[in-house]
Order: C-alpha cells, then sequence, then structure tokens
C-alpha cells in the first residue's frame, strides 16, 4: 500500500505530512513510558523484522499479491507509540534508499500504514483481551483479529485521503470498492503473520509482548499471616532466558526472509497497484526522487543476477533499520524521566 508521488495533491499531501509529524512527536513522548533496557533493543529489531516480511509478497487473488502492513504487529509486541515509530522508520528506509513509496507522499503513507493501522489495531486488541479469557491463547487469537481489520482500515483511509485530495478523476465508489475488497484478502495474510510472530515470542518471552503485560496478578507472598504482591525483582521472568537470544534469532531470521525468501515472492503488483492500474489512478504518478538510488527497486546497481542482486539489497535494508530503529529507540529511552517508566512487567501470561 506504499502511495507513489502523484497520486495524492501537493496540499492534501502537504497535510498529511504535518499530522503524521504530530502523530511521530507524540509517539516519541509515548514511547518514553513504553521501552526499558530490554524493549529498546527489542524495537529495533521489530522494524527490522517488518521491513523484510514486506519483502514477501504473497498472492491473494488472480493477478494480486499482498504484503504485512505490520502496524498491528508492532502495537503489540512494543506498543502502540513505539509501533507507530516503528513502522515510520520502515517507511522512511523504504522511501529513501529503496524507491518505494513517494518522498512527497510520505505524510500519506505514515498516516495510512503507521498511525491508521497502528491505532486501529491495538484499540481493538485491547478490547478483545479485555473480554477473552486471561490466556496466551487468547493474546494470539486477539492480535489474528485485530491485524486482520488493520489493513482493510488502512485501505478505507486511503480512499478518504483520495477522495480529498486524489488527482485523477475517478468514482470513489470504485476506488473504495476495489481497495477494501483486495485488502480484506491481504488482512488474512497480515492477520496470519501476525498472530505466528506474536505466539512464537510469547511461547518463549511473554515478558517481552507489551500487549500481554497485565493479563495475570502479580504473585503473591505470605508475611505474617498476610498476602502481599511479590516485588518485580522475586517474579520470574520467562524463565531468565536471555533476551539476547531472542533478539539474535530475530535479526537472523530477518536477514534470511530478506537474503533469501524474498527471490521467491509473488512478482504480481500489491493491491494498491493493482487498483490503481485498473481503475486509472495512477494517470499522473511522478518520478520517484531515488529512484537512481543504487538500491532501487529491492537490487543493487549493476548486479546482473537478479537473485543474488534482491538478497545483497534485502540484506542491506535489514542491516540498516535495525541500527536506524535501534539508535532512535535507545535515544528515547534515554530521555525518560522518573515518572515516566514503563508499566510493570507481568511474571508471565
Amino acid at each position: 500500500m506504499h502511495v507513489p508521488d502523484g497520486f495524492i495533491n501537493a496540499p492534501v499531501s502537504a497535510v498529511t505530512g504535518v499530522v503524521a509529524a504530530g502523530a511521530i512527536a507524540v509517539s516519541l513522548r509515548g514511547a518514553r513510558r513504553e521501552l526499558d533496557e530490554r524493549t529498546a533493543p527489542l524495537a529495533g529489531l521489530v522494524a527490522a523484522f517488518i521491513f523484510a516480511v514486506q519483502m514477501l509478497n504473497f498472492p491473494v487473488a488472480a493477478g494480486t499479491s499482498g504484503h504485512l502492513l505490520g502496524g498491528a504487529l508492532a502495537a503489540i509486541l512494543v506498543g502502540p507509540y513505539t509501533g507507530v515509530l516503528c513502522v515510520s522508520v520502515v517507511l522512511l528506509m523504504q522511501g529513501i534508499l529503496f524507491a518505494d513509496g513517494g518522498l512527497t507522499a510520505l505524510g500519506v503513507n505514515i498516516t495510512d500504514m503507521a498511525i491508521v493501522t497502528t491505532v486501529v489495531s491495538y484499540a481493538l486488541f485491547r478490547g478483545l483481551v479485555k473480554v477473552l479469557p486471561r490466556k496466551r491463547r487468547s493474546v494470539t487469537v486477539a492480535s489474528f483479529v485485530a491485524a486482520l481489520l488493520s489493513v482493510p482500515a488502512a485501505a478505507l483511509a486511503f480512499t478518504f485521503i483520495y477522495a480529498i485530495g486524489g488527482t485523477t478523476d475517478v468514482a470513489i465508489s470504485k476506488v473504495a470498492t476495489a481497495m477494501i475488497g483486495v485488502h480484506v484478502l491481504i488482512g488474512i495474510g497480515e492477520a496470519t503473520i501476525t498472530a505466528l510472530t506474536v505466539g512464537a515470542v510469547i511461547a518463549v518471552r511473554p515478558d517481552l509482548v507489551y500487549g500481554a503485560r497485565g493479563l495475570q496478578q502479580r504473585l503473591k507472598l505470605r508475611v505474617h499471616g498476610e498476602l502481599v504482591d511479590a516485588p518485580l525483582a522475586a517474579a520470574p521472568v520467562a524463565a531468565r532466558s536471555s533476551h539476547r537470544k531472542v533478539w539474535i534469532t530475530g535479526l537472523v531470521t530477518s536477514l534470511v526472509l530478506a537474503g533469501f525468501v524474498s527471490f521467491y515472492a509473488s512478482a504480481s503488483p500489491d493491491g494498491l497497484e493493482k487498483v490503481a492500474k485498473d481503475e486509472g489512478i495512477d494517470a499522473r504518478t511522478g518520478k520517484h526522487a531515488t529512484e537512481d538510488s543504487p538500491l532501487a527497486g529491492y537490487g543493487v546497481k549493476d548486479v546482473s543476477d537478479g537473485r543474488l542482486s534482491g538478497g545483497i539489497a534485502g540484506v542491506i535494508g535489514v542491516g540498516v533499520t535495525v541500527v536506524a530503529g535501534t539508535g532512535v529507540f535507545w535515544a528515547v529511552r534515554r530521555r525518560r524521566t522518573p515518572d515516566t517508566s514503563p508499566t510493570a512487567v507481568p511474571e508471565g501470561v
């Protein structure tokens, strides 16, 4: 759903840029309460993982493919404010290095793919975990539903933006029907990837999953005949396994997905590209400002072998994203003040 330059006119693109900038400013403040010494490096890894998985287009219908948006996954793993920042970092790296998503449309893309998906999915997720049984499986189920609905919500948001600032004269009813229809199907893939990833992390380190916090009461100790909350330090934290193992496993997985598995991704246009071509809303697509980048199109310039070119580009993308993301999140964490400490982590879910 990366919107290129030329789909949306300059005034509306500027307005969405202001909206995106405001949301990022709010998210930078909110992320201070979500990040600690464990989750700051995890957030950088989440951004890199989203970048890698977005290279894996999967077929959803005849001649159409889809890929992860990542807002739901990021929000559930590291928190909604940090989630907005994760997806924004990915979009910035894609736009600058890989000419994917217009630079003048960056505000549109952040608003649609980072803000809308994160807000909608996390609101749904929190509502579901409140009514479902307080178990690990409930977190996975809530993740699936939230991610599923976040994608057509983003499609609807794009339709609304296009209705206000579209550069071609196409009936909005046609755009809405086509966009929502295909993105419901893409949402199934989004939900599956999100649920599998959240389920995998929660199985080994439930304390690292932001959306699973507070699902059980803290450990109780009997002191002088009375039950009191155990100190946080006394609570068992996922068998005390090191978060480094999770980080390394996640990074290796991201590198393999971007560097090798991406070669086998569907070559069909994604949902927005297909709708744009079918409905004619791409008539005024502009030249990308970084189309001469040595990594444009997710390939390395002057490397003739397609598999090698795409693999190197994917590995570079994961590396740059994890470094940029981790740097941002460590900087945000260091600006925490005593009254912005994160919510206490439960002993397990």
